[in-house]
């Protein structure tokens, strides 16, 4: 052979290794980004279902509910495209289509839930900023309208106000049944306060007069605590004991 055919053999070679090893390349990268979207599909179906089975019920309306069940079933969709072959997923999938084609009639089995810790409040706060993400990320997909996603952050902004006004209502209230009056006046006045830092404060007048009323109950129930007990012994009540009828007659002349 001579040397210009060697050369071409060897320059032949090399290009078929570097040709084998970018399709080998690409086949990895291929898979790599099957697996991400599979195991982000995944990520989003669970957070949605989790959401939706997890969220307080008085937070829970049928369009939220529809909204989750879409959001999953539209996700679900994407994922079977990566993965035809699972069952599961397919039977999860026809439970979703059930779901989604009652509309408003979806069924809301999510038991309501008393906001009575910082730690419960905290966890709902966190489940509405799941929530906000999803909603932004299915707008960002094309799987929600630009303007239903809009209404849908609106909506997350009141049911945020409406975990403050009960976490601050229930605490309040538990404060009065246990005697602690003070402590009741500061949550019925954060909870105000609160209200009064929104945007659109008029918005939830309703709720601040709500909160208001518990206040002034509350700021009641703190005089009524602070007055000395008439059955209870003290300096001025011994005092007054002590004087004789000409010295309460004198009293009497002079504040009249």
């Amino acid at each position: 052979m001579s040397p210009l055919v060697i050369t071409l053999l060897i320059v032949v070679g090399i290009v078929i290794l570097i040709v084998i090893g970018y399709i080998n390349h690409m086949v990895e990268n291929t898979k790599l980004e099957k697996a991400r979207k599979k195991a982000d599909l995944t990520d989003r179906i669970r957070r949605c279902g989790d959401l939706s089975e997890t969220m307080p019920g008085q937070m829970v309306s049928p369009a939220l509910k529809l909204l989750l069940t879409r959001l999953q079933l539209q996700l679900g969709e994407s994922l079977q495209q990566l993965d035809k072959q699972d069952a599961r997923l397919k039977a999860r999938l026809e439970e979703l289509r059930v779901l989604a084609n009652l509309g408003e009639a979806i069924p809301v089995t999510n038991a309501p839930q008393k906001i009575l810790s910082e730690a419960k409040a905290k966890e709902v706060r966190f489940q509405l900023e799941g929530l906000h993400g999803q909603i932004g990320r299915a707008a960002q997909d094309g799987l929600l309208a630009a303007n239903d996603a809009k209404n849908w952050v609106k909506e997350i902004r009141d049911l945020l106000v409406q975990l403050h006004v009960e976490f601050f209502t229930n605490l309040g209230l538990q404060a009065v049944q246990e005697e602690q009056p003070r402590q009741a006046r500061l949550a019925f006045e954060r909870g105000v306060q609160y209200l009064q830092k929104q945007p659109d404060p008029a918005r939830y007048q309703n709720q601040k007069q709500q909160l208001q009323a518990h206040l002034a109950r509350a700021n009641a129930l703190v005089l009524e605590t602070a007055q000395p007990q008439i059955n209870e012994p003290s300096e001025l009540t011994e005092g007054l004991k002590s004087m004789d009828d000409d010295d309460l007659w004198k009293k009497k002349n002079i504040y009249d």
